[in-house]
């Protein structure tokens, strides 16, 4: 792919592609990495697309690839991110404490729940970009919506005697 067109795709799904590797793995440093890998993967890539639609569903799923590859890494697996070091909780509006929310729930419920909510995908092109089955989608999706609820009831309790 020419340099022309990637540089379009970085305007075009940059955000994309941050979010859910945010959404992934909650770190802003290894989510920079991670997009600079996959672009730089568009850019070698020598296959091709049939649109841009197709484009974003690819970067997508190398974004979720390269999430699932540094988990399973020794480092990542045998360190302590910085962020853990000092909880410091800021909410700017309702909308971002449930962002922050989805990043509390497990990390199959939480993919799924970005993708659909968040990136606008339905439960079958969610399945097929992460190559699971529909009903898979539908029970992480139903799961977290479960464990999202938890979290915003318990929230609001602690408003409410606080």
């Amino acid at each position: 792919m020419d340099a022309k067109n990637v540089e379009r795709y970085i305007e075009m799904y940059r955000g994309n592609v941050i979010s859910t590797a945010l959404c992934y793995i909650k770190n802003q440093s290894d989510a920079d990495d991670i997009m600079q890998d996959v672009f730089f993967g568009l850019y070698t890539y020598s296959g091709s697309f049939h649109d841009d639609e197709h484009v974003k569903a690819w970067l997508i799923r190398c974004t979720v690839n390269r999430c699932k590859n540094l988990l399973r890494s020794h480092w990542r697996r045998n360190s302590v991110p910085l962020e853990a070091a000092s909880e410091t909780v800021h909410y700017d509006s309702y909308g971002d404490r449930v962002f922050d929310l989805i990043h509390k729930i497990g990390k199959n419920n939480r993919i799924v729940m970005y993708m659909h909510y968040y990136e606008g995908y339905s439960v079958e092109e969610t399945a097929e970009i992460l190559g699971i089955s529909r009903n898979a989608v539908s029970s992480r999706l139903k799961r977290g919506r479960t464990q999202l609820k938890k979290y915003l009831d318990k929230e609001r309790n602690d408003t409410d005697n606080g």
